[in-house]
């Protein structure tokens, strides 16, 4: 798959304090890219310097032949950003923030009004469209948000913790609509977010701490190395129990009558549990969680 963003050594610091510590990666094309991390980590720094806002100190940001710091303007032709706090004028409608937003690209009065027409109804925002957005609920305006980013038709999407102080259903909305954009318009995506629970279906996930990388992979790969699943077996005989499971070549624990082992792949228990049926009273599948991860890698909660 192509490369849509290469970044090498990028460092940043305020006050001699390094903010951002040479990190590097590749975004492919028409991934969804997220990056997380705690407060305080860099998640918000490095999205300002890879799309143009904040100079960096050193290292090299590249989307193909293009160079940040060189050929910024060219590269803010192509990205779309959604920031963390909303930036919209309440006191214009929602068609017309999205036709003032994108008057600041090259499009006439016509392509406009046809450009916010599209986003209006790829984002379903039609109920709401010539209501102020001040006068908008908060998934609404996050909606709004979103497509000010994609009046100039981006092919990289960047949006720093676009859930964040939603609820929980509102939330599911905002990923919904954000999902279709990369089916539907094969827009590539970069995002941060404060919720593990949002990089499951990611294509790549880069954990980021104290402004390093400290873990990077796919969901299923950062989960199978270092929150795997687990079975909890409970029976009146573990002994025999853990005697089946040695033999199969597992490595089970025993805590007072729970026999616990991990299980690389869910459907691998199924066999182990017809087998055991008549010496067990129960058991449990645990699902590794990318929160779980989090913890294992960096010793503490995501929100700490």
């Amino acid at each position: 798959m192509t490369i849509a963003l290469s970044v090498r050594n990028l460092s940043k610091s305020y006050n001699g304090k390094p903010a951002i510590d040479d990190i590097s990666f590749d975004v492919r094309a028409g991934e969804k890219f997220v990056f997380v991390g705690p407060n305080g980590a860099g998640k918000t720094t490095t999205i300002k310097m890879i799309t143009t806002l904040l100079e960096k100190d050193a290292g090299e940001i590249a989307y193909g032949d293009l160079l940040v710091g060189r050929d910024d303007f060219a590269i803010r032709n192509k990205i779309g950003v959604v920031f963390q706090h909303h930036v919209l004028d309440d006191d214009f409608t929602v068609r017309e923030n999205l036709i003032c937003r994108g008057g600041f690209y090259e499009l006439n009065a016509k392509e406009l009004k046809q450009r916010a027409d599209e986003v209006i109804q790829v984002l379903d925002m039609g109920s709401f469209a010539n209501q102020r957005y001040g006068k908008l609920s908060g998934g609404q305006r996050r909606r709004a948000d979103i497509g000010r980013a994609l009046m100039q038709s981006p092919e990289f999407l960047f949006l720093d913790e676009p859930t964040t102080g939603l609820d929980p259903q509102t939330r599911r909305v905002v990923w919904e609509i954000i999902n279709g954009i990369q089916r539907d318009l094969g827009t590539t995506l970069f995002l941060t977010t404060h919720y593990m629970e949002e990089t499951d279906d990611a294509s790549s996930v880069y954990i980021i701490d104290h402004g390093k990388i400290v873990a990077c992979g796919s969901p299923a790969s950062l989960k199978k190395e270092h929150a795997p699943n687990l079975l909890n077996i409970y029976s009146k005989t573990p002994e025999s129990v853990i005697r089946f499971l040695t033999d199969k070549g597992y490595e089970p624990t025993l805590t007072d009558t729970t026999v616990r082992t991990i299980i690389p792949n869910a459907f691998d228990a199924l066999p182990l549990i017809e087998a055991l049926r008549d010496n067990i009273d129960n058991f449990e599948l645990v699902n590794g969680r990318m929160d779980d991860v989090f913890i294992a890698i960096t010793g503490k909660e995501l929100r700490e």
